[in-house]
């Protein structure tokens, strides 16, 4: 009855689908980890994304328990609040996730800058960017302002080289928009 009761508790107090709280209690060890990243990222469904996808994933791979994961859980909510707040993508966000697992007690902040991993959120610096690629792609925009959307993710596409991958996509979108209109 208690992995019930928890996974009941984790639905009302995390909000999580029921689906993922009976997967966060499949262990007592499991659901410790889950509850303290939890409660220190306040991101339990990107916590539990996380639990349920990566941290799952190695811990199988290398046949491990939750409670030998190299990766702590204070970490993990140190990355999952970095993903929350933009500062770095998902996809940079498994590389830091990598690197963590293998040189376990590294903090997340330093290896993203160690990395490069750091979204690029310098509006300027992104309107700029996004200046000169509506600047040198005048077929694509004129493709996107004929009804073409296609033509909207290549320019997104562009933006995102010429920023190395770290443009924040969201902002990149937005001022793209506002570029085109």
């Amino acid at each position: 009855a208690l992995p019930a009761a928890l996974a009941q508790r984790f639905q009302t107090e995390y909000q999580l689908p029921a689906a993922d709280a009976t997967l966060m209690v499949q262990s007592r060890a499991f659901a410790d980890y889950f509850e303290a990243a939890a409660r220190a990222s306040q991101q339990p469904k990107l916590v539990a994304n996380w639990l349920m996808g990566e941290v799952s994933r190695r811990l199988n791979a290398e046949e491990r328990e939750i409670d030998t994961c190299p990766v702590l859980p204070a970490a993990l909510a140190q990355l999952m609040q970095r993903i929350a707040d933009g500062t770095v993508s998902n996809n940079s966000a498994r590389q830091v996730f990598e690197a963590l697992w293998s040189q376990s007690g590294t903090d997340p902040d330093t290896l993203i800058d160690t990395l490069g991993l750091r979204q690029l959120t310098d509006t300027t610096a992104l309107q700029a960017t996004v200046a000169a690629v509506l600047a040198a792609h005048p077929k694509l925009v004129a493709e996107y302002q004929a009804g073409k959307e296609k033509a909207f993710n290549a320019l997104v596409g562009q933006v995102m080289k010429a920023t190395q991958g770290k443009g924040n996509p969201v902002q990149v979108g937005e001022l793209l928009k506002k570029g085109l209109a």
